[in-house]
């Protein structure tokens, strides 16, 4: 079953626990049905390639994995501290996200 998630690409994100907690960085993908994400300088692994257009020379590529999307809180707008998240009506009546911590409005 896919469900929705509390972060999106291009959240900044907080990681919880495990090797990179407390470590921060911008949410890049969301794989949906794997219930994963993929955070910029989060979880690098190094990967053998063989030569190809985009890297002719082949080799060793340094890249993100993915890390599991309960592992992340997004980061509080105004400390960067992690914080849930909730959804409310603004003043235009739109559906908006917010820091639970904060109250906040996440863009």
């Amino acid at each position: 079953m896919i469900r929705k998630f509390h972060i999106k690409k291009g959240d900044t994100v907080v990681v919880i626990t495990g090797e990179y907690k407390g470590q921060k960085g911008k949410v890049l993908e969301v794989l949906r049905e794997k219930e994963r994400a993929i955070v910029e300088g989060i979880n690098m692994i190094k990967k053998h390639t063989k030569p190809n257009a985009k890297h002719p020379q082949g080799g060793i590529i340094e890249q993100e994995a993915t890390i599991h999307i309960s592992n992340l809180l997004i980061a509080d707008p105004k400390d960067g501290k992690p914080s849930k998240v909730g959804r409310k009506l603004n003043d235009k009546n739109k559906l908006v996200r917010f820091a639970k911590k904060s109250g906040e409005e996440i863009k």
